[in-house]
């Protein structure tokens, strides 16, 4: 796990999807910060399983347009555990207790996922991070 949170960590951008609409965060916003902030909290944790996922570059692309996603972005490519990336996507659900890691590789989201099993967590306080940053009200 600990591989996957350095990556997240090395992110040059925050892109907060929230219905289809991009929030773009730079990592000298605060918002930026506070985003790592609750990924570290969040999986501090957590452990890293085996995929439980691949992504389908159309049918993840259909899903991004609703609901709530982050997007941690990478100046250049670059691996974590044998598998290349230069974005990593996440679908944020506070009820989560685990969730899938998509990888963006060669311009499509595609190929095994990183799974996080969040050892009987959730993604609560992730999502209230992810949303106030992107100046979202809470339901």
């Amino acid at each position: 796990m600990k591989e996957l949170t350095d990556a997240v960590q090395t992110a040059g951008r925050i892109i907060v999807i929230a219905d289809g609409r991009e929030h773009c965060f730079e990592k000298d916003d605060v918002a930026f910060q506070a985003i790592i902030k609750a990924w570290d909290e969040m999986t501090a944790t957590a452990i890293r399983m085996p995929a439980f996922g691949v992504s389908i570059d159309e049918l993840t692309r259909r899903e991004m347009k609703q609901g709530l996603w982050t997007e941690f972005r990478y100046e250049k490519e670059t691996s974590c555990e044998g598998m290349a990336f230069d974005r990593l996507l996440v679908c944020v659900k506070e009820e989560f207790r685990g969730f899938n890691v998509v990888r963006h590789v060669q311009e499509k989201y595609q190929g095994r996922c990183f799974y996080v099993d969040l050892s009987g967590g959730d993604m609560s306080g992730f999502a209230a991070a992810v949303k106030k940053a992107a100046g979202l009200h809470e339901e």
